[in-house]
């Protein structure tokens, strides 16, 4: 059963993100302001810095060609990001602390990274006609803050589940 929490958990929360998108749809609040949630990335963040550089890589390749699938109309851009910012992730954190503040920024920052390169992919080829300073003001923005808010409330338990992880990975010698 231990080897099937990791994935149910990564398919759990790629289920929610798209569940969190029909909440927080703009158009039911008739706002302007575009929410997106990334859980999925930030669990593959946290797997990637508590847990085992490989495993985030792996779960970025595996869960970005299903996010691509499912919810976009070109396949390749999570395909390419998830595992770039497992990637960043895991060259970041070698150089600074793992304590869960310096964590959510650089998760932050990763998002960030994530929603500037989608943003860009759709702008290139012309799936969006969204200028810069709209998108900074009324998608990055709200996404950051929605996405702090679920990082502050899950940090703590990931981080103790992938250190947990991480020790099982190391007593089996993977």
């Amino acid at each position: 059963m231990k080897r099937f929490l990791l994935p149910l958990l990564v398919l759990f929360f790629f289920v929610l993100d798209s569940v969190f998108v029909q909440l927080l749809s703009a158009e039911l609040y008739n706002s302007k302001r575009i929410m997106v949630p990334h859980f999925l990335a930030v669990i593959i963040i946290f797997l990637t810095i508590y847990g085992s550089k490989k495993h985030g890589i792996i779960y970025g390749l595996i869960f970005g060609l299903l996010f691509d699938i499912v919810y976009t109309d070109i396949i390749g851009i999570y395909l390419f990001m998830l595992p770039l910012l497992a990637y960043i992730a895991s060259k970041i954190i070698r150089i600074l602390h793992t304590n869960l503040a310096v964590v959510a920024l650089i998760t932050l920052f990763e998002l960030a990274l994530l929603e500037l390169g989608v943003y860009e992919m759709n702008f290139l080829i012309h799936r969006t006609n969204m200028e810069f300073s709209v998108f900074l003001q009324q998608r990055l923005l709200p996404t950051l803050v929605l996405n702090l808010a679920f990082i502050v409330v899950v940090s703590f338990p990931f981080k103790k589940f992938f250190e947990k992880f991480a020790r099982e990975l190391d007593e089996y010698g993977q």
